[in-house]
């Protein structure tokens, strides 16, 4: 399996999912006569960040690997969304916003071409933290051992989010693209 062939269609199922999951969030807020932005500040404990920030740390998470296995710099554009993220418990912005940004990102995320990222695989690569730590790999172990459990942390934090404010949410929502896979005839039908 490629770097590429591993690495997008992971996301876009991860987007997709996420995708769906708002739906079923602002369906849920609407039977109850309220409002999406109100479950922006949901916090799984105190010291958590909250879901406006789990958003937006998705969305940059999922663009990030793009340009790094490219050995381009991150566009100031998707920096600018891990720092609305930072900055998501002072300032939550609205759910049209934060929606925004994960149909932005699924965006950025298909339209990488077939093997665009493939040359990456065994090439150095540097990643640096805000925090000024730095962590060398290759751009198959950063893909690994980082990118995908970045975003992969950030979407099961989002889906307990969910959860934990009583949005209908349950397996088949975690993993919606697995019906592609399914053998005719062996649904459950009860």
């Amino acid at each position: 399996m490629t770097l590429t062939d591993l690495l997008v269609p992971s996301l876009v199922n991860q987007l997709r999912a996420l995708s769906g999951w708002l739906d079923k969030a602002e369906a849920f807020t609407a039977e109850r006569g309220e409002s999406p932005d109100g479950l922006l500040g949901l916090r799984l404990a105190p010291d958590m960040f909250p879901l406006t920030t789990q958003l937006r740390f998705l969305a940059f998470q999922a663009q990030e690997p793009l340009y790094r296995l490219r050995g381009e710099p991150v566009p100031e554009a998707v920096l600018v969304i891990r720092q609305e993220g930072r900055d998501g418990g002072e300032q939550p912005g609205t759910w049209a916003q934060g929606r925004a940004r994960v149909t932005e990102a699924l965006a950025v995320v298909e339209a990488v071409g077939p093997g665009e990222l493939d040359a990456a695989a065994d090439k150095p690569l540097a990643h640096e933290l805000p925090t000024g730590m730095v962590f060398d790999m290759t751009g198959e172990t950063y893909v690994r051992d980082w990118a995908l459990p970045q975003v992969a942390f950030h979407h099961m934090i989002i889906y307990a989010l969910f959860r934990q404010a009583g949005v209908p949410l349950g397996k088949v929502d975690y993993v919606p693209h697995m019906w592609a896979y399914l053998r005719p005839g062996t649904a459950p039908t009860d």
